[in-house]
């Protein structure tokens, strides 16, 4: 399997230091006082990739027994990660749940039940076509689907 060997080393490659970057930043959040907005920027980057590695590992691993379209596959995600995230933020005082949504730090943004709702539509779609169609295609290439 010589076929786009460039691309499997590359993604070989890639995949240690996306594991290390979760512990760097884990480590920079702990160490250093950083403006509350940047550390809303940093779970994402932080989590994220290592969740995509995950998840598209238990894909494959799930794949002969559960015969699941990867981009529906894919769509769950925001289903771990959210709540993940929500726990993370929320335990570090950055986000707090009201009765009619959250807001996000003490005197910040307020963001409704119908809004969430509709970031959370927004998410699960664009996670959708992300699988179906960029995951699938580097599965495809790596001879994985």
């Amino acid at each position: 399997m010589n076929r786009h060997l460039y691309l499997r080393a590359y993604m070989a490659g890639v995949a240690v230091p996306t594991v290390l970057l979760l512990i760097e930043f884990s480590a920079f959040i702990i160490t250093h006082s950083i403006d509350p907005t940047d550390r809303l920027l940093i779970f994402p980057l932080a989590i994220v990739p290592n969740a995509f590695g995950l998840w598209n590992m238990l894909y494959v691993a799930l794949r002969p027994r559960l015969h699941m379209p990867i981009g529906l596959h894919g769509a769950v995600l925001p289903f771990f990660i959210a709540p993940i995230g929500y726990a993370v933020l929320s335990s570090a005082g950055y986000v707090r749940l009201t009765s009619s949504g959250i807001t996000v730090f003490e005197d910040g943004e307020h963001f409704s039940i119908a809004v969430l709702c509709a970031l959370l539509s927004l998410g699960i779609a664009a996670y959708y076509l992300l699988w179906k169609y960029a995951v699938g295609f580097l599965n495809r290439l790596q001879g994985i689907e």
